[in-house]
């Protein structure tokens, strides 16, 4: 078996198999999607008859002229009448077969069938798709690999832990660099070469971007200050001192698109105080830290910046709702909630000096309620304090399970 089973997201999944609602497993490129697919088919569903379980990579030379809905109607015409039983249908990349929601939504309505479809842009679920199965879909969004997972796929080549923690710092947790042993030319020849095809296919060709290089210094600005507040008028004014004028309309919507396509992740400001989401000065994270490396930016050198990224991914790959937390003029790094449970995160690189202390710990005396408070970090030591939890962040990645 060439895969680990992603647990996370199969135990969701699985409790909607065969029921009448469409499964639908988003996120960017090369995350694993497909190979979710293939463990529902063949784990899931091991026991229903390979017949009954039609398979469609869009992406596959196979279905080249499979890309419109009455080509995809035709195709799957003869499976369906020669075929008793209920059927299961899997279509991978389904967003290149142009209006493939009418036949999806055709399927649902006619046969007795289980649909799984996957895509690689947001916008999957919305427009048409939304207004014809209101109510009869569920999304899935698959995450690049946590550190758990980068472990137990890289157990043949190390075991200690720390030393595959600094790995995971510089290349990432992208699937497919299991192949690369962690020769880090190669892994990051191959991260480049998949952020620039899932820029030219999810964003620059699917919203007619016409100024490549204009779009290319938004991103380049996000993937050095991720996790940094900033708006979008501070980022107009930086570009205005590179000579390029640009309207604050189209930076955002530069900005939705990437995410969209699942490159990066906005997360909104929350005043802890007033109880209200705050409009300005978001923070950006990258879905994989991996790509900032690869892409020039040292994440070693910004080491806090990264760690603090692969603690948001982390928090929303367990489930978390997650926001940026403000508290009078102090900043809490995440406010994470899953249901009615709230848990508070500060995340740093290291706590030697006493300021820095105050700076983490600090913050939590303006919160005056019960719920968890932590601190991250790669201090070994255990600063715990005034019922504020300190965690080393390896441990809490493996271990600590809120």
């Amino acid at each position: 078996m060439d895969y680990i089973i992603r647990s996370k997201y199969i135990n969701k999944i699985e409790k909607f198999v065969d029921k009448p609602i469409i499964k639908v497993i988003t996120g960017m490129r090369r995350v694993g999607k497909s190979t979710i697919l293939t463990i529902i088919h063949d784990e899931i569903l091991k026991d229903v008859p390979v017949d009954n379980k039609i398979y469609i990579n869009f992406e596959s030379l196979e279905f080249f002229n499979v890309c419109t809905s009455s080509a995809l109607a035709k195709y799957l015409k003869d499976i369906i009448n020669r075929t008793e039983g209920k059927l299961y249908f899997f279509f991978d990349e389904i967003q290149i077969v142009e209006n493939w929601e009418k036949i999806v939504n055709g399927l649902r309505v006619d046969l007795n069938c289980d649909i799984y479809i996957t895509g690689s842009n947001s916008n999957l679920i919305s427009g048409d798709l939304a207004t014809l199965l209101a109510g009869r879909y569920i999304e899935f969004e698959i995450q690049p690999f946590t550190f758990d997972e980068f472990i137990e796929i890289n157990k043949e080549i190390s075991t200690d832990k720390d030393e595959l923690f600094y790995k995971y710092i510089k290349i990432g947790g992208m699937p497919f660099l299991k192949y690369f042993h962690f020769d880090e030319s190669v892994c990051y020849k191959y991260l480049d070469d998949v952020h620039n095809t899932v820029l030219v296919k999810d964003v620059l060709n699917y919203n007619k971007i016409r100024d490549v290089d204009l779009f290319n210094r938004i991103l380049s600005y996000v993937m050095q200050n991720i996790g940094t507040t900033f708006s979008a008028n501070s980022l107009k004014r930086y570009l205005k001192n590179e000579d390029r004028n640009i309207s604050v309309d189209t930076i955002l919507n530069y900005l939705e698109y990437c995410s969209r396509a699942f490159i990066i992740k906005k997360v909104p400001r929350y005043d802890s105080l007033g109880k209200k989401i705050l409009k300005v000065d978001e923070k950006y994270y990258l879905t994989d830290h991996g790509f900032r490396q690869a892409s020039g930016y040292s994440n070693t050198k910004d080491i806090e910046k990264v760690l603090e990224n692969i603690v948001y991914i982390e928090l929303i790959s367990r489930g978390y709702n997650v926001k940026i937390g403000r508290i009078n003029n102090r900043e809490i790094d995440f406010i994470a909630q899953k249901d009615d449970e709230i848990s508070y995160f500060q995340v740093c690189y290291l706590m030697e000096s006493e300021s820095t202390r105050e700076r983490e710990f600090g913050v939590y005396k303006l919160i005056q309620d019960n719920y968890p408070k932590y601190v991250i970090s790669m201090d070994k030591i255990d600063f715990s304090q005034d019922g504020v939890k300190h965690l080393n962040i390896v441990d809490f990645l493996l271990n600590y399970f809120i």
